[in-house]
């Protein structure tokens, strides 16, 4: 996946700059994130990871700053947050775009000065982090509507990768094929020793609206149903 990334822009992998990586829902942005942890100088640190969509509003800041005991309701233990479980490392914070109003302002401050207070505590910690973040939505239009601020995003954006969606870079649908098909031949135990040409041509001409993540399932569902091995076409309709 990082070949995505053109050969010149790959330097500024290696330094600590933010990454703020675009695209449709399942092009892979959590891929590219891994990937550029991978080459960076913080490869064999922690890579963690945050849905902000997943996450209630009111849960948030707790999962990126941690908290103490007794700081809020249902507080009954110490928790730390993502930011201190990526120190030294890279912490992905997929759809970005979904953090409230409300928390932007302290990832900001994170961004800028890397340092921050847990819920219910005075005391700043200090922490050395890189920041890869991802979104699926038109961030400059949320700034533009003052859903999103303006100062967060020029932070955010020191280095954009936009991921085009699967039907516009087809050349990657092959390699991702045979990727899937070894990954789901080991994990369910099967021999996968042919693709038919036909299977890999309808894979190649199929649109994909659901990107990579509909190909990854769509491929497991074809190393299950496989016979023989070999790899059925599995967007033929089910007997």
């Amino acid at each position: 996946m990082i070949h995505l990334v053109t050969t010149h822009r790959l330097r500024i992998l290696f330094t600590d700059s933010t990454v703020l990586i675009r695209g449709e829902t399942g092009t892979g942005k959590e891929l590219i994130a891994r990937s550029i942890h991978a080459i960076s100088a913080r490869f064999g640190r922690p890579f963690i990871t945050l849905n902000c969509a997943a996450i209630p509003f009111d849960l948030l800041e707790s999962e990126l700053f941690g908290h103490e005991k007794g700081a809020f309701t249902g507080a009954i233990a110490q928790k730390i947050g993502r930011f201190e479980m990526a120190h030294t490392g890279t912490l992905f914070l997929d759809e970005i775009g979904d953090i409230p109003l409300v928390s932007q302002s302290k990832l900001l401050r994170v961004l800028q000065e890397q340092e921050f207070e847990r819920l219910g505590s005075g005391r700043t910690h200090r922490v050395n982090v890189r920041v890869v973040a991802a979104t699926h939505r038109d961030l400059t239009e949320m700034v533009r509507r003052n859903e999103f601020r303006r100062d967060l995003y020029y932070r955010l954006n020191v280095f954009p990768v936009t991921l085009p969606p699967l039907r516009e870079r087809r050349d990657d649908i092959v390699p991702l094929v045979v990727h899937f098909v070894e990954k789901f031949s080991r994990q369910l135990g099967k021999r996968i020793s042919q693709i038919p040409q036909e299977t890999m041509f309808a894979l190649i001409a199929h649109d994909w609206p659901g990107n990579i993540r509909e190909l990854q399932n769509v491929i497991e569902r074809a190393v299950i149903l496989s016979n023989d091995g070999i790899l059925p076409n599995p967007l033929s309709p089910v007997g």
